[in-house]
This record gives structure tokens, sequence and C-alpha cells, in this order.
């Protein structure tokens, strides 16, 4: 007879497959990725550099403003936030009446 066979999945039928599996970049990294995308959307590309620069740093500080928020993450979102303002003023300025785009 085989009745022990299945007894392994009686006592933990959810301990497989349910724990967190990290295969994203961690917090840190989120930031330092997001101070580099910052500091590269000042001399290209800021209006797509300087939005993910703001996501990056928004995940590395764990999506909330509450606690202690690491400091790369912290010059990532503000960077970032310049970044596309500046980005978007410049677009603005590009497209306005005396530049012949219209």
């Amino acid at each position: 007879m085989m009745a022990g066979f299945g007894n392994g999945t009686r006592r933990y039928p959810r301990s497989r497959g349910r724990t967190w599996s990290r295969t994203g970049p961690d917090r840190a990294t989120l930031g330092i990725i997001g101070v580099v995308c910052a500091v590269a959307g000042f001399f290209t590309l800021g209006i797509v550099l300087g939005p993910v620069a703001m996501v990056c740093g928004w995940l590395a500080m764990g999506r909330s403003w509450a606690g202690a928020r690491p400091l790369p993450a912290l010059i990532a979102v503000v960077l970032g936030a310049i970044d596309t303002l500046l980005a978007l003023v410049w677009l603005a300025g590009a497209a306005g009446p005396g530049s012949g785009l219209l």
C-alpha cells in the first residue's frame, strides 16, 4: 500500500510557490538607475528620461512619502521632475509663435 505517499503536501499545502519571488531590481538599484536617467535627461531625451527617473525614484522610495527616504531615490524624483519641467518648457518654446513651425 502507498498510504503515506501524499503526506508531505498535506501539512503545508500552500508553502510552495506562494513566497515572494524577487525577480526585479531592488530599491537601491532603482534609485541609482533613476539618478542616472535624470542626469542623462538633462543632456538628451529629457521628455522621456525625466519621467523614467521619477518613476524609478518613486519605486525606490517604496511608493510612499512617509518614513525614511533613501537619498538616491529622492534625488531621482527631484531631478526627474526638474528635467521633465525643463523639457516641457523647451517644447512649448519650440512650438511658440516665432519659431516658424506653424
